[in-house]
C-alpha cells in the first residue's frame, strides 16, 4: 500500500518573497517551544508565511504537519469537528470528539497549524491549551489577529515587510511588488522606480495591499496609484483615529480596491462572500447572477475580479475563492446594501436543487455510469462547507422545511460519504418550529437520521426515529420507504430479532422492487442473506446474497457492491469456506478505498486479516491486519481497533505464538468493555485453555492481566512485531467440541436457527430474556464466535451429531 501523505499543505500559489529571516527564526524557535501564535491585521501575511514555516518543518515531525482552516467555520463548537476532519477521526458514541482527538494525538510527534483563529480564540485557546498538556510531543502553530493568551504561548507579531530607503530597490516590499507586477504583465517606466517606493511606502509593506496595488498596475502607473492611495489615507484616519494605524491602511487599500470596480463588479464581489469557501463557476453563477447581474455577463465580470486580485482562482480557473479579508469586507458591503438575507436564501434553494440532481444520478436513476455517480458523490462532498453555511441559515432563518429536504439529499453527510454528520443537523432543525413543515418532509428526514443513528450504533435511537418515519411516509415516495424499511430490518437484526427483522426486509425488497428501485433491492437482499445467515440457512443465504450482488452491480454504486461482496464473505466464512471468504472480502477493497469510506474499508481489511490468519497465510493476515488497525487508530474507531486486537490475537495464536494471543485477546476485552461491548469476539476459552496446558495457569493469568492493562498499540505491536520463539511449534487451531456446551446452551443455540430472537427463545423456555442473552453470551465465548449467525450455522451442522 502507498504511504500516506505525512501532510495536508496547499502547494504555494507563486512565488514567496522576502521574509527569509522571519522564516528561519521561526523554525527555529520550534526547537525550545511548542506552541507559537503569528498575530498581526488581516493581510499582513500570516499565512502564507505560516505555511511557509509549516512547510520547512515537515523532516522535524514523522507524524505529519496538519493544516486547520478555521476562517470558514461561524461557531465554535465546529473547532474540533474541524480538526478531527483533518486528521480523519470520526465521532464516537457516548464520548466526547475533543477525548477522541487527543486520543489520537497523545503518541503522536506531529505539528498542527491553526490558520484564521480571531473569530473563534477562545474555543482555539482552550482547545490548544488541552491538546497540548495532554500530547507531549504536539506542536501548535496558529495565525489569529490576537494571541490565544495561554501559558505555553510564545507571540511572535509578524511585521510588515521591509521598506525601501530613497533610492533602494533591494527592500522585501519592492520585491514582492515587481514580482507581482510582473506576473500581471508589467513592469516599471524608466525612471519609475521612485514611485514604486513611493507607493511601497505608502502602503507600509503590507503584502495584501501590495498584491492588490501590482494588479492594477496594467492600468495605473505606480505614481498615479500612490497619489490615489495617499487620498484615501487622509479620508480613513479622519473616520477610524483609534484604529491601529496598519489596520487603517489596510482597510484604505481594500477600500480603494472595491472604488475602482464597476457598479455591477461590486455587487458581485459583495454576493460572493455568500460562499463558504471555494466555489466553482456554475455555483457562483446560479446564486449570483440576479439583476442587476446578467446571466451573459457573469463571466467576464468574475474574470475581471480575477484579474485585480480580488478573487483568487487555481490553475486550472475551476475552483475560485477571496482573500479572508476581502471577504469580510465584502460581508459588510452585502449587510449594508441589504442583500444578506435574500442572498442567503438564493445560496439555501441553488444548493437544495444542485444536491437533489447528485442524489439523482447518484443513486436513484438506473443505468448510470460509474464514473457518472462518482462524480455526483465527490461533487456532494466538495460541497460540504457550503451545505453546512446553508443549513446553519436554514435554522437561523426558520426554514426548517428546506434544511431537512438538504439534509436528506447531502450523501456527503451520510455514512456513504464517510460522515454521520446529518444526524447533528436533522436533529437541530427538528428542534425549531415545525408547524409549516409538511408531515412527509419530516418523516422523510427522519428516515436519514434513523440511518445515521444506526452507523452511530445508537440502535434503540433509530429503530424508534425509523418507526417514527415510517408511520408518516407517504407510500407514494417508494425509494424512501425501501429504504426505512430496510434501515429497521438492519437495527433489528443487530437487536437479536431476527423474526421481525424478516419481515421489514421482505416488505422493503418488495417496494423496491415494484418500483424497480435496484439501490433498495440489493440493500434488502443483503439483509434478507443476514437474516437467513442469522437462522443458519446458510444455502438461503448464499442466494439472497449473491441476488444482492447481482443487483449492486446491475445499479453500479460500488459502495452498495462492496457491502453486498462482504455479506457474501460472511456466509462464505460462516460455512467454512476461508478462501472463498477471502476472495469476497478483498473484492470490496478497492471499491471503498476509491470512495474513502474508511469505516467500512478497516472492517473490511479487518475481516481478510482474521480469515488470512485462519487459513495460514500469515504474511497477508499481518499486512491487512496492520493496515486496518492503522486506519481504525486514524480515525479514532475504537470499535474498530478492538476488531483488529481480536484478529491479531487469531494470528498470534496460528502462528504459535500463544503468549501474544492471550496479550492482544486481553487488550481487546477490555478496550470492548470500556466502551460498552461485553460479548466476545475470539475464542477466549479455547485459546485460555490452549495456553493454560502450554503456558501453566500462572503465566496465562499473569499475561491475560498484563494485556487488560497494556495499550492497544503496544499489544498490537507486539503481535506484528515481536519475535517467535524459534523453538516453539505452532499450535493449529482446533476444532470446538460440542461437548463445551451445557445442555441448556445446546438447547438455545439449536433456538437459535429458527431464528428466534432472545424474548421468544425465552418464552420457549420459560426463563427470562436476559437469562437467554447471558447463555448466549457464553455460548459465543466457547465457540469463539462473533454473532448469532454463526452459532446458528454451527448448531445446524451438529444438530445430527450431538456428541461431535
Amino acid at each position: 500500500m502507498p504511504e500516506p501523505p505525512r501532510h495536508n499543505l496547499p502547494a504555494e500559489p507563486n512565488r514567496f518573497v522576502g521574509r527569509e529571516r522571519d522564516v528561519d527564526d521561526l523554525r527555529r524557535l520550534f526547537g525550545e517551544t511548542r506552541v507559537v501564535t503569528l498575530c498581526g491585521v488581516g493581510g499582513i501575511g500570516k499565512t502564507r508565511l505560516a505555511l511557509r514555516v509549516a512547510a520547512g518543518l515537515l523532516s522535524r515531525y514523522p507524524d505529519g504537519v496538519w493544516l486547520v482552516e478555521l476562517a470558514r467555520l461561524r461557531r465554535a463548537e465546529l473547532v474540533v469537528p474541524e480538526i478531527a476532519r483533518v486528521l480523519r477521526v470520526h465521532q464516537e458514541v457516548d464520548r466526547p470528539l475533543l477525548d477522541t482527538v487527543t486520543a489520537r494525538l497523545r503518541d503522536l510527534c506531529c505539528l498542527l497549524l491553526l490558520d484564521n483563529c480571531e473569530h473563534l480564540v477562545d474555543t482555539c485557546a482552550e482547545v490548544t491549551a488541552g491538546l497540548v498538556a495532554s500530547c507531549p510531543r504536539l506542536s501548535v502553530l496558529a495565525t489569529s489577529r490576537e494571541p490565544l493568551h495561554i501559558a505555553s504561548e510564545l507571540i511572535w507579531r509578524v511585521p510588515p515587510l521591509d521598506l525601501p530607503d530613497a533610492e533602494s530597490a533591494d527592500a522585501e516590499s519592492v520585491q514582492l511588488f515587481l514580482d507581482r507586477a510582473a506576473a500581471a504583465g508589467t513592469r516599471p517606466a524608466p525612471g519609475g522606480l521612485a514611485d514604486v517606493i513611493r507607493l511601497c511606502r505608502a502602503l507600509d509593506g503590507l503584502p495584501l495591499a501590495l498584491e492588490l496595488a501590482a494588479a492594477r498596475t496594467s492600468l495605473l502607473s505606480p505614481g498615479q496609484i500612490a497619489d490615489r492611495i495617499d487620498d484615501r489615507f487622509s479620508l480613513l484616519t479622519t473616520g477610524g483615529r483609534t484604529a491601529p494605524a496598519r489596520q487603517r491602511t489596510l482597510a484604505a487599500a481594500v477600500e480603494w480596491s472595491h472604488d475602482l470596480l464597476s457598479a455591477k463588479e461590486q455587487v458581485l464581489l459583495r454576493r460572493l462572500s455568500v460562499f463558504a469557501r471555494a466555489f466553482d463557476l456554475d455555483l457562483a453563477e446560479q446564486v449570483c447572477a440576479e439583476q442587476p447581474i446578467a446571466p451573459a455577463d457573469f463571466v467576464d465580470l468574475l474574470g475581471s475580479l480575477v484579474d485585480k486580485s480580488l478573487v483568487l482562482c487555481d490553475e486550472s480557473r475551476t475552483r475560485y475563492w477571496l482573500l479572508e479579508t476581502i471577504k469580510r469586507y465584502a460581508l459588510e458591503r452585502l449587510q449594508q446594501a441589504g442583500e444578506r438575507d435574500a442572498l442567503r436564501e438564493r445560496h439555501l434553494h441553488v444548493l437544495c436543487e444542485l444536491q437533489a440532481r447528485h442524489f439523482a444520478t447518484e443513486m436513484v436513476e438506473p443505468g448510470v455510469p460509474w464514473r457518472e455517480r462518482l462524480r455526483a458523490l465527490t461533487a456532494s462532498r466538495s460541497l460540504l462547507d457550503d451545505q453546512r453555511v446553508a443549513l446553519d441559515w436554514a435554522a437561523e432563518s426558520g426554514d426548517v422545511s428546506r434544511g431537512l429536504h438538504l439534509c436528506a439529499t447531502s450523501t456527503g453527510l451520510l455514512p456513504i460519504g464517510g460522515l454521520t454528520e446529518v444526524v447533528a443537523w436533522i436533529e437541530r432543525l427538528l428542534s425549531r418550529d415545525l408547524s409549516r413543515v409538511p408531515a412527509e418532509r419530516i418523516a422523510h428526514a427522519k428516515a436519514y437520521l434513523a440511518y445515521g443513528l444506526e452507523a452511530r450504533d445508537e440502535l434503540s435511537r433509530s429503530l424508534e426515529v425509523a418507526e417514527e418515519s415510517l408511520a408518516g411516509m407517504s407510500p407514494m415516495d417508494a425509494f424512501s420507504r425501501s429504504a426505512i424499511l430496510n434501515t429497521i430490518a438492519t437495527v433489528l437484526l443487530r437487536m437479536g430479532r431476527a423474526d421481525e427483522a424478516l419481515r421489514y426486509a421482505e416488505e422493503g425488497l418488495a417496494v423496491a422492487a415494484r418500483s424497480g428501485d435496484l439501490w433498495n433491492q440489493a440493500a434488502g437482499l443483503a439483509g434478507l442473506s443476514a437474516v437467513a445467515l442469522t437462522r443458519g440457512r446458510v444455502r438461503e443465504a448464499q442466494r439472497h446474497a449473491e441476488e444482492a450482488l447481482a443487483r449492486a452491480r446491475e445499479h453500479g454504486h460500488r459502495w452498495i457492491m462492496a457491502g453486498a461482496a462482504a455479506q457474501l464473505g460472511a456466509v462464505a466464512e460462516a460455512r467454512g469456506d476461508l478462501a472463498t471468504a477471502e476472495a469476497h472480502y478483498a473484492m470490496a477493497v478497492p471499491w471503498l478505498r476509491e470512495l474513502g469510506s474508511h469505516a467500512d474499508l478497516a472492517r473490511c481489511l479487518a475481516r481478510i486479516g482474521r480469515v488470512a490468519a485462519m487459513s495460514h497465510e500469515f504474511g497477508l493476515a499481518r499486512e491487512r491486519l496492520a493496515a486496518s488497525f492503522a486506519l481504525s487508530r486514524e480515525t479514532g474507531q475504537r470499535r474498530g481497533v478492538a476488531r483488529c486486537l481480536a484478529g491479531l490475537s487469531v494470528l498470534a495464536e496460528h502462528e504459535g505464538d500463544l503468549e501474544g494471543a492471550v496479550l492482544a485477546a486481553a487488550a481487546a476485552a477490555a478496550l470492548r468493555e470500556s466502551i460498552g461491548q461485553h460479548s466476545p469476539t475470539v475464542r477466549i476459552e479455547e485459546l485460555l485453555g490452549r495456553a493454560r496446558a502450554k503456558l501453566g495457569a500462572g503465566r496465562t493469568l499473569s499475561l491475560w492481566s498484563r494485556g487488560r492493562a497494556m495499550s492497544a498499540d503496544d499489544a498490537a505491536r507486539h503481535v506484528l512485531e515481536g519475535e517467535r520463539p524459534a523453538s516453539e511449534t505452532p499450535v493449529a487451531a482446533e476444532p470446538v467440541r460440542h461437548s463445551l456446551l451445557t445442555a441448556r446452551e445446546h438447547e438455545i443455540a439449536g433456538l437459535l436457527t429458527r431464528g428466534l430472537s432472545n424474548r421468544a427463545i425465552a418464552e420457549e423456555l420459560v426463563i427470562s430474556p436476559a437469562t437467554v442473552a447471558r447463555h448466549i453470551a457464553n455460548i459465543m465465548e466457547k465457540l469463539g464466535y462473533t454473532s448469532r449467525a454463526q452459532i446458528a450455522v454451527w448448531a445446524a451442522e451438529h444438530s445430527s451429531n450431538p456428541s461431535a
